[in-house]
């Protein structure tokens, strides 16, 4: 064990440099930049909009009635205020970790484990609530395609239910096929959802042309009749599932230049995400009343519904919108299962975590190990959870965007301190500040029981800070193998690698030893 050399408060408030950061003893540098422009802005896509508009619309609409179109626009101004953020720290510092790295690099240490805390949550529920989608979607394909769907006690959790079943077996498989695409390789992993992705926006494009030949007003009528908190409160639900601009910010050392990437990825994402958002949920509106989103018929797979009562018992337009789903929650399940690994593999590098967790296949360049601890620990959670218990686990999410107003705000903010970026937060700093109160105001929607689970883990997490991780730290003395390759913007060819005692640069080809 490496034996801090520091006092406690210097430990706490310790700061991790953007170039040049030590690497913990036994963990991998670096992993392979393979992953351009478009292929991170479908990462982005990918990771959101299949569990935006293929479950939570069923759980957003009962709660807001027809004024859940204010719910999605709330939601996606307080997802694009801290976007705005997110792109100018992805910018600053270009490696994996998204809002851990950044906290680290301008709060401390301490307030970047608990960043991590809610990272690692938010990532590990929301894959487990869209692999369960992703059963009932299964269902109803195969319920149109052949007649018949996987028994109940096979594909239904065994807590927390008026019908329980034994587990839910195919979000089981579906996170180990995930993890095992992860394994093979990041850039494989990156066409695949590429395609995923195509695949899905195609099928929504669908839906929208059907939904809108049975368009009518009257479903609009009692707009209001939810009232603020009715409409605050799916914006709540709604905000979760702006994940996927998360994950773009975890790619940050397998992203061909990411000073420049990356920020345009996570714009991109944010605008195609909540441009489809919204024309899905009119043109759904648009066909039912909002009572009849939540009922027992429509709660696993809303949209194929949808379309087979539009076209009067006609399944055709119902299995291609259920094939679709099939495929794109899949991909959402992929790339959140892929940023909770870099997550870790950034936490074990940087010592915080054991340095299993950072160890790197020599011929996959990916983290092994984490991904099938990942896949172990969300797989049980998918398997004998329901999906109402995990929605209520999704504060962190909302704690986050309050943290990546702060990380703008943060030191980063002091010239002495301020690295090089490509891209500055507009209206700076009034746009921070909204994205703080924005997140603030979602925040105050949620239910007591998802603060209490909150709470629980971030405790546990800065617990395992104070007990084991600041002791490991590879910032300590003595603590490090070597430093992390940074890529120069612009030049995938050659790395520096900055001494952060005395400042000196080093230069290396990637193909050199």
């Amino acid at each position: 064990m490496t034996a801090p050399s520091t006092g406690l408060k210097q430990q706490i408030w310790r700061r991790r440099p953007v170039m040049g950061a030590p690497v913990a003893h036994g963990a991998s540098d670096h992993l392979k930049r393979s992953i351009g422009t478009f292929q991170l802005t479908m990462f982005g896509v990918g990771a959101t909009v299949g569990t935006g508009i293929f479950i939570v619309l069923q759980q957003a609409v009962p709660k807001a009635g027809p004024g859940v179109i204010v719910s999605f626009i709330l939601a996606g101004v307080a997802a694009g205020l801290a976007a705005i953020c997110y792109a100018e720290m992805a910018s600053a510092v270009p490696v994996s970790g998204s809002t851990y790295s950044y906290a680290y690099t301008t709060m401390g240490e301490m307030v970047a484990m608990g960043v991590a805390a809610c990272l690692l949550l938010e990532y590990g529920v929301s894959m487990s609530a869209t692999a369960i989608g992703w059963s009932g979607y299964l269902n109803q394909l195969l319920n149109n395609l052949f007649g018949f769907q996987i028994p109940h006690a096979l594909s239904a959790a065994p807590l927390g239910s008026d019908n329980p079943g034994i587990v839910n077996l195919p979000a089981m498989i579906l996170i180990v096929m995930c993890a095992l695409l992860l394994i093979r390789g990041a850039s494989e992993s990156a066409v695949v959802n590429t395609v995923m992705v195509i695949i899905k926006l195609g099928v929504l494009a669908l839906f929208v042309a059907v939904a809108f030949t049975a368009f009518t007003t009257d479903h609009f009528a009692g707009f209001w009749d939810k009232g603020f908190w009715g409409i605050t409160g799916a914006a709540g639900t709604i905000f979760f599932t702006f994940i996927g601009l998360d994950a773009v910010s975890t790619a940050g050392d397998e992203v061909k230049n990411p000073q420049k990437t990356m920020p345009r990825a996570i714009i991109g994402a944010l605008i195609t995400v909540t441009f489809i958002y919204i024309l899905v949920a009119i043109a759904g509106l648009g066909t039912q009343s909002a009572d009849e989103f939540g009922s027992d018929e429509q709660s696993e797979a809303g949209l194929a519904v949808i379309l087979t009562n539009i076209l009067h018992g006609q399944t055709w337009a119902g299995t291609i919108l259920s094939l679709g789903a099939v495929i794109s929650i899949f991909s959402v399940t992929l790339v959140v299962m892929y940023g909770q690994t870099r997550i870790l593999f950034a936490m074990g590098r940087d010592g915080l975590l054991p340095s299993m967790f950072a160890k790197v296949n020599p011929r996959t360049m990916t983290p092994v190990n984490n991904t099938i601890i990942v896949a172990a620990v969300t797989g049980i959670l998918a398997g004998f959870v329901p999906l109402d218990y995990l929605w209520d686990l999704v504060v962190d999410r909302h704690a986050g965007g309050i943290h990546r107003g702060l990380d703008r705000r943060g030191h980063l903010a002091r010239p002495r301190t301020r690295p090089a970026r490509s891209f500055k937060v507009p209206g700076y700093p009034v746009t921070p500040v909204l994205s703080v109160l924005a997140c603030l105001l979602v925040l105050f929607t949620l239910p007591p029981i998802t603060w209490l689970w909150f709470t629980l883990w971030v405790s546990a997490v800065l617990i395992f800070y104070l007990a084991w991780s600041r002791r490991h730290s590879a910032l300590n003395a003595g603590g490090a193998d070597g430093y992390i390759p940074t890529a120069v913007p612009g030049d995938d060819d050659v790395m520096f690698v900055e001494d952060p005692k005395d400042h000196h640069f080093v230069t290396k080809h990637m193909d050199e030893p």
